[in-house]
């Protein structure tokens, strides 16, 4: 790991940090859009199993 920081020059705290900060950003974000799925596929669900699902020919009860 000293190689690492050695490789990076003097700014290798700020880069080390801010890759840091970005792969936490991203978990985060894949973290919400899947809790979101799951929600609007629950809501979906719930609404087809109240007879709000398609119709054939395109015609919505």
């Amino acid at each position: 790991m000293n190689g690492l920081i050695d490789s990076l020059g003097p700014h290798a705290g700020f880069i080390l940090a801010s890759y840091g900060s970005a792969a936490l950003i991203l978990t985060g974000l894949t973290l919400a859009a899947l809790r979101d799925h799951a929600a609007q596929k629950r809501a979906l669900d719930a609404l087809e199993r109240r007879g709000a699902g398609r119709q054939p020919g395109g015609k919505a009860r």
